[in-house]
């Protein structure tokens, strides 16, 4: 956060501060803008990339934009993980709709690999991995509506 407040209105008021961070946790907002009168307040928290609102297209229209669902010749067992969407949006698994996707079943990822894009509000979040291992099971498809915590792909970590 980095605004000006006048010396007139004093510091930020950290409670309520602290209230907005918790509702932001609770609710997975990656960032909220507040304005009354002349104070504006703008958080952001998590691994946020904006990108251009024109990267994408407002609706996927062709099928070939789409990455079919991917399966391994592998079962999913006990000892995968689920990466999770950490919030409500329209799923892509590339760049651009002529961009291969991200990731495919079998790929290595690291923590800091970025495996998908969410877009929420013309917001374009790139969603890393968080977690070392191969992609097992990708379990949405380009242009899927996806909600906070909805599953994504399934990982056997390293």
């Amino acid at each position: 956060m980095s605004e000006d407040v006048s010396a007139n209105e004093g510091p930020f008021d950290l409670e309520k501060l602290k209230e907005l961070i918790e509702m932001m946790e609770r609710h997975g907002l990656t960032e909220v803008s507040l304005r009354r009168g002349d104070e504006k307040w703008r958080l952001r928290r998590g691994p946020t990339h904006v990108m251009p609102s024109n990267a994408f297209p407002t609706s996927v229209e062709h099928p070939a934009a789409s990455v079919p669902l991917a399966e391994s010749k592998e079962d999913p067992s006990d000892s995968t993980v689920e990466i999770k969407s950490p919030t409500v949006g329209t799923y892509y698994a590339a760049p651009t709709p002529d961009d291969p996707p991200f990731i495919k079943v079998g790929s290595q990822v690291q923590p800091d690999t970025i495996v998908c894009i969410v877009e929420a509000m013309k917001v374009f979040n790139q969603i890393p991995a968080e977690i070392s291992g191969t992609i097992v099971k990708i379990l949405v498809n380009t242009g899927d509506s996806v909600e906070f915590g909805q599953p994504l792909y399934r990982v056997r970590p390293d």
